[in-house]
């Protein structure tokens, strides 16, 4: 498999906003192991969410072998040397074979070509499995803490409290 990799325009936000939330939402999700189904309802992200992201200077980017979507990731600097990445998604139908870290090493690729120094991400404090993940890749948690903001239903309808934990890596 060839993956290559594109930046979304807003001509891509419908079709990467269904990609994002059939591996995220509802029972197509459950095929893979890294949903939120089990979280959440409703959707992961909006196209409308997608195109405000774009308006302020984030990297959505797309993974493709041939012309099939695969994966995707959101890419931003925060600040000076620290890259934030998330919303990575695996098609559920091709979790487990690798193509998480090849997004992450891309991800990790971008970041130290626009200068950063630290990567950071944000994981949900329930996903002990996705944690541990991410730990296996040189992320570790820093501590930091997020209330997830249930007021925005744009990123989903929580069936609970939900805390968002802050892992980074050095790069």
């Amino acid at each position: 498999m060839s993956m290559s990799y594109q930046l979304a325009q807003s001509n891509d936000l419908p079709k990467l906003s269904a990609f994002v939330n059939r591996a995220y939402r509802g029972d197509t999700a459950r095929q893979g192991w890294t949903h939120e189904a089990d979280l959440l309802d409703g959707t992961r992200v909006e196209a409308s969410l997608l195109a405000e992201e774009l308006a302020r200077g984030v990297s959505l980017v797309m993974a493709y072998d041939s012309d099939e979507l695969l994966g995707c990731y959101h890419f931003e600097m925060k600040e000076a040397y620290t890259a934030y990445v998330g919303m990575i998604t695996v098609d559920p139908l091709k979790q487990g074979g690798g193509l998480g870290k090849k997004l992450l090493e891309n991800a990790f690729a971008r970041a130290r070509s626009s200068g950063a120094q630290l990567i950071k991400l944000t994981v949900m404090s329930d996903r002990h499995e996705l944690i541990a993940y991410y730990e296996r890749r040189g992320f570790k948690l820093t501590g930091t803490e997020f209330t997830f903001d249930p007021s925005d239903s744009r990123y989903g309808l929580p069936k609970r409290d939900l805390v968002l934990l802050e892992m980074s890596k050095n790069l």
